[in-house]
Parts: C-alpha cells; sequence; structure tokens
C-alpha cells in the first residue's frame, strides 16, 4: 500500500494536535509527517505514533520541500486563502478545515458518509473543504431522514461548546469558573467571547448578519443545502454553553406534507446509517450528551418524536464531537476515501 507524505497547517492548534490522533486511531498510511505552523510555534515538537518531529514555519515552499501528498489545513481562513495555492502547486490535494473555501462553486464539500462522490471533484482546484463542524453532525442525521420521506424544512438550536473557539475558549471557560469559586468571577477576563460563558450562554456565534442571523447559522443553512443539493428551508439558532467539548443540537425536521411520520421509521433510518448511534430511553434517562459523544466518532440521536400537532414532523436531539467528528475525524475520513478513490487502494 502507497503511503503519503502528509502536512498539517495549524499542527500546534486544538484540530491540528487532534488530527494526528485521529490519523494514529484509523492507521493512516503515512510516509512522512510535515508539522506546520507560524514562525513562534516553528521549532516545538509534536509526537505521532513514538516519533517526535520539528514544527516547521509555514512558508510558500515548505510544501514543495517536504514533497507533500497530502496537506490538511486547520489554522484559520486567512491562511487558507494565502497557502493553499502553493500546497496544490506542489502537486497535494488540500483539505481545508476553515470557512474560505466551503461556498466555493468549484470546491467540494463533503461529509464523507453523506456525498462522498462529491470528492471526485477535487481536481478542478486541488481543494475538498471541511463543513462546519455544527452543518457535519447536522446532516449526518439528516442524511438517511431525507431518503426515508423527503425533508422540506429543517429548524435547528445549537449548543454549542467552547472548544469551538479553540484553546483560548476552554481555557476562558476553566479560568472564570476558577474565578467563580474564588469568589472574584466579576474580575475574571473576557476576551474569547464577548461575554462571561462561566454559568451563562450567548446567543450568538460569530458577525451578525444583515438578516439578523449571524455568520455561522448562515453557514448552516448554506453549507447543508450545497452537501445535501436541495434547497431545503434551514433556519439556525446558534447558542454558546458552558462546556468544554462536544455540540449538541436541538433539530425540528419537517417532511414533505405527504408524510405520517413513524417514529419507529425514523429510529431504523438512523440506527442504520453510518457513524450514527441512537440512545433513545426517555423513561431510563438515556439519550445523547456532550459526556457521551466526547472522544468519540459518532454522532448521537436521541428524545426522536413525533409532533404533537403536525403529522409530517419529527423532533430529536443531536451530539457530536465537534472537535473529532466536526473537524478532525471527518477531514481524515475525507482523506482516506480520496486514497481508495483516487489512487485505487
Amino acid at each position: 500500500m502507497r503511503k503519503f507524505n502528509v502536512a498539517v497547517v495549524g499542527a500546534t492548534g486544538a484540530v491540528g494536535e487532534e488530527l494526528f490522533r485521529v490519523m494514529e486511531a484509523y492507521d493512516f498510511p503515512v510516509n512522512n509527517i510535515v508539522p506546520l505552523a507560524s514562525a513562534n510555534s516553528a521549532g516545538s515538537k509534536i509526537e505521532y505514533i513514538g516519533k517526535e518531529y520539528t514544527v516547521l514555519e509555514l512558508t510558500e515552499t515548505a510544501f514543495e520541500e517536504n514533497e507533500v501528498d497530502i496537506a490538511f489545513f486547520s489554522a484559520g481562513g486567512s491562511i487558507s486563502e494565502k497557502f493553499a495555492k502553493y500546497a496544490v502547486e506542489a502537486g497535494a490535494v488540500v483539505i481545508d478545515n476553515t470557512s474560505h473555501f466551503r461556498m466555493d462553486p468549484k470546491v467540494p464539500l463533503v461529509v464523507p458518509e453523506v456525498n462522498p462522490e462529491d470528492i471526485r471533484l477535487w481536481r478542478e482546484t486541488g481543494i475538498i473543504a471541511n463543513p462546519n463542524c455544527s452543518t457535519i453532525q447536522m446532516v449526518l442525521s439528516l442524511k438517511p431522514l431525507d431518503e426515508l420521506y423527503g425533508i422540506k424544512r429543517v429548524d435547528v438550536s445549537t449548543y454549542q461548546a467552547v472548544s469551538g473557539a479553540g484553546k483560548a475558549g476552554m481555557e476562558e471557560l476553566v479560568k472564570q469558573m476558577q474565578a467563580f469559586f474564588a469568589f472574584n468571577l466579576d474580575d475574571a477576563k473576557k476576551e474569547a467571547f464577548a461575554h462571561q460563558i462561566a454559568l451563562n450562554v450567548i446567543p450568538q456565534i460569530d458577525v451578525a448578519q444583515e438578516n439578523g442571523f449571524t455568520k455561522e447559522e448562515m453557514k448552516m443553512v448554506n453549507e447543508t443545502q450545497k452537501i445535501l443539493k436541495k434547497n431545503i428551508q434551514v433556519a439556525a439558532t446558534c447558542v454558546r454553553v458552558p462546556v468544554l467539548r462536544s455540540h449538541s443540537e436541538s433539530i425540528t425536521v419537517t417532511f414533505n406534507e405527504d408524510v405520517e411520520v413513524s417514529v419507529g421509521e425514523v429510529r431504523t433510518a438512523l440506527e442504520e446509517f453510518e457513524n450514527v448511534e441512537v440512545i433513545d430511553d426517555l423513561e431510563n434517562n438515556a439519550y445523547p450528551m456532550p459526556i457521551v459523544s466526547t472522544d468519540t466518532d459518532i454522532t448521537y440521536v436521541g428524545r426522536i418524536r413525533k409532533d404533537v400537532y403536525a403529522p409530517n414532523i419529527v423532533h430529536y436531539f443531536n451530539v457530536a464531537d465537534q472537535v473529532r467528528v466536526g473537524a478532525a475525524t471527518n477531514s481524515v475520513r475525507i482523506a482516506l476515501k480520496w486514497i481508495e478513490m483516487e489512487n485505487d487502494i
């Protein structure tokens, strides 16, 4: 089996570090690891399967000099905008975890369990985009339901962990909780978020848009439509909550008017879909929660119930580790599927 030279841009960040763990777990066919980061992080060390690698400075020539075959980008949209082209010019396929390329009509936006066929479109630009974390876990549950009944509309409220804002978000929650127990929470710094996050929820993620939604909410709208290739109506409310890791979503799905929802059929469709697991026993307090999904590669679904008033509506709760399912794991799964499809391995 062929092995690949793999670059990770943003190697010292939260998603970069998780990429190494996921690649190891999936026995990724690595020939050489090329960890890339800013000049400030260059020279530091990362470990992969017992071997130490020196972090290199991200430069325009780094990909060619290291004969990179696959380049994971997880260092912010501006970095992808500037440097992805140099990876492509060096002959690498770029798997980009930022929002920069997602809505480019020439760039495939992929969740491998949902639209693997789009991976083949990578040749036009050399780039495959990884969707927004909240979108990924949602479409993993929407796809089997769309195949079952045909989705007309989705209304979703998210409960997004602070790790969605990177290491800084996690550190801020921890420090604020420490301040709370030291009776000086009012003096704790508020840098990663606009408001105190400890003991609070913030109903805004990303910047406001002219239509009253936020950029994060509109990502869920536009990306869902692109991935599912359907003009599904989507309305999202994205909320930051004081949870360290794993995003939760309360989802209401409206099917076509002639549908009579069967909870049993919905449950079966979800249970049979790849990398989705149902935990749904309300009487025994069993349902998906962040502590269940953290450090796993599964999207968990529960609280499945038919609407009280409309026979074509179903409600459920959806949870996944957004650092893994919503970022690192989806990226690695894209790469493995790309290897399978493009290299006949």
